[in-house]
């Protein structure tokens, strides 16, 4: 393949690798200076996590009423209190919880909910409507926000080899490191040098592949920075050797080293709990569970907890009533987890679902998940979230 055609057709020309186009150079590592941010952590859980058998509603017959298979025993339940508990695979985050750190936002979704995983996550990682249909999502709409901190390079990093929809903008897009050493050797290489000499020739149209040689500067010189700092601090933290437990190591190493991001992206997937839903889901929770809880406890060790928070989504809950194969079809609202040491209202920020009001057998949101997100960009990222969500939200007071 011509190294032309190469361009055209790697993840390079889509923007995979394509970061925000400011690029500061390296005193603050040479000083010592650390960024002192306040770091957003996003975590995703696909496939659709059931709300209901992870913060339970105990309390509640018609719960068991309707789950007569797949519902978690009362004797098993981590109680937080009278109505709601823990998963018992959560176990690890009840300390969490006790310490304050920790918030479950009940009944969050959106009007005309859909029930499609692709057009469900598109509708959350865009911020849209149900019958809008959006190219950029919300975090890549702050990057090309007019805010402060979004002239500081590297603003959103996902922790993967490939970049979410939320995490891309108009004329800015995060980028994915799932490695800093190997992105930083890729970049090294002489196959890539090459490309970068190709692209920056007269010869070349700067119409169809000028960018491409500004995106590839970019990609080179964040390798660079991107290495050099995360390599100045080593996380001694024990986390889980799962794929979760190493992405949220390395956000942990990424934070404790200063570097200058904002905004930092992680994945989990194995939610689609249709058939023998209670050790699938379980399994899963566990991972989730036990890798949150050494970040957190690592975070609040190395005394950045306080300027950390963390959320959890997944595209929708499941249908109140079980199925015949022992686990939940796609349903709508859903809990949505917040951990950080400066929450203003931790433990249940709100009332449990009402299994008593369903739509059609799902239950009603409460809260627009874009109540969310408005409570981040304005309280954590200082922007407003109109800029941002193409129309006023009003935040909720958890931070």
């Amino acid at each position: 393949m011509k190294r032309r055609d190469f361009l055209r057709n790697t993840a390079l020309a889509s923007g995979a690798f394509l970061i925000p186009a400011f690029l500061k150079p390296l005193e603050a590592l040479a000083n010592g200076q650390l960024s002192g941010y306040k770091n957003l952590v996003v975590i995703q859980l696909s496939g659709g996590n059931d709300g209901l058998n992870t913060i339970i509603p105990y309390g509640n017959d018609i719960y068991y009423q309707k789950r007569k298979t797949i519902a978690i025993n009362q004797t098993d339940i981590i109680k937080l209190n009278d109505m709601q508990g823990l998963n018992p695979s959560l176990s690890a985050l009840k300390e969490i919880f006790d310490q304050g750190w920790m918030s479950i936002i009940n009944s969050v979704g959106y009007p005309n909910p859909d029930r499609s995983h692709f057009r469900s996550m598109d509708i959350w990682q865009t911020a849209s409507d149900s019958n809008q249909f959006l190219t950029t999502g919300w975090i890549g709409r702050y990057l090309d926000s007019n805010c402060q901190t979004c002239k500081n390079p590297y603003t959103a990093i996902e922790v993967d080899d490939t970049l979410s929809l939320a995490m891309k903008g108009t004329a800015m897009k995060g980028i994915a490191v799932q490695d800093p050493n190997k992105l930083y050797q890729a970049t090294r290489e002489p196959f890539f040098k090459d490309l970068l000499h190709d692209c920056g020739s007269d010869h070349l149209n700067e119409d169809n592949l000028g960018y491409l040689y500004k995106t590839m500067i970019e990609t080179y010189s964040s390798a660079d920075y991107i290495q050099k700092t995360s390599k100045t601090y080593n996380v001694s933290a024990e986390y889980p050797p799962t794929p979760l437990g190493n992405q949220l190591k390395t956000v942990s190493k990424f934070i404790n080293s200063g570097l200058q991001t904002r905004v930092y992206y992680v994945s989990l997937s194995g939610f689609d709990t249709h058939v023998g839903q209670q050790n699938q889901q379980g399994r899963q929770l566990k991972i989730y569970g036990d890798a949150v809880a050494a970040f957190v406890k690592d975070l609040k060790q190395t005394g950045k907890l306080e300027d950390t928070l963390v959320m959890t989504f997944s595209e929708f809950g499941r249908r109140v009533e079980q199925n015949a194969s022992n686990g939940t079809d796609h349903g709508t609202a859903n809990n949505v987890f917040i951990f950080g040491g400066r929450l203003k209202k931790a433990g249940i920020f709100n009332d449990a679902p009402d299994l008593t009001q369903l739509d059609n057998g799902d239950l009603k949101y409460k809260i627009d998940f874009r109540e969310v997100y408005a409570t981040l960009l304005d309280k954590w990222l200082d922007v407003n979230n109109s800029q941002i969500l193409n129309k006023s939200f009003n935040g909720l007071g958890f931070v």
